[in-house]
């Protein structure tokens, strides 16, 4: 036997799986980062591990607003709740599990469930008195308007 073979670490795992090692680093690397993904694969098969989730934003500005967008799929207006305290705008919600029922078998399951919490600190310009929000087809729209007394004004200055 050669000093090659015997370190060799396929020789002490003869299962070993690259790709699995590597979906391990990265889920520890998830955790630390305080993010989980919600498929663990486990002897070559799939299992849900239910974690906390954050929908895609979108944010816009033109002359007279800023505008949030957020994805809510599956959610109805009741449960989310937007706050605005302290200068920070917080938006939360929860999709609930669906319930396996008894006559239907799961084979996948990608989407995410669980409550959120996705927190902006309010724009300078701005002011969270006037804040508005609107819901439809799975959408949230948070309009936060300019606060005109607000805005920077521009002084120009004469160099002599």
């Amino acid at each position: 036997m050669s000093m090659i073979d015997k370190w060799n670490p396929l020789r002490f795992s003869p299962m070993w799986d690259p790709f699995r090692e590597i979906e391990e680093m990265r889920n520890q690397f998830s955790r630390l980062l305080g993010e989980q993904v919600p498929l663990r694969r486990s002897g070559g098969s799939e299992k849900l591990e239910l974690t906390e989730w954050l929908p895609p934003v979108d944010i816009t500005e033109d002359s007279k607003e800023y505008t949030i967008k957020a994805e809510l799929p599956g959610l109805t207006k009741e449960n989310v709740k937007v706050t605005v305290e302290d200068g920070v705008l917080g938006i939360t919600g929860e999709r609930k599990e669906e319930k396996e029922e008894k006559d239907k078998k799961h084979h996948r399951i990608e989407r995410s469930y669980g409550s959120f919490r996705r927190s902006f600190t309010l724009p300078q310009d701005s002011s969270g008195e006037k804040i508005t929000a609107d819901f439809k087809d799975g959408v949230l729209k948070v309009h936060l308007p300019k606060d005109q007394t607000a805005k920077p004004k521009s002084v120009e200055v004469k160099v002599d």
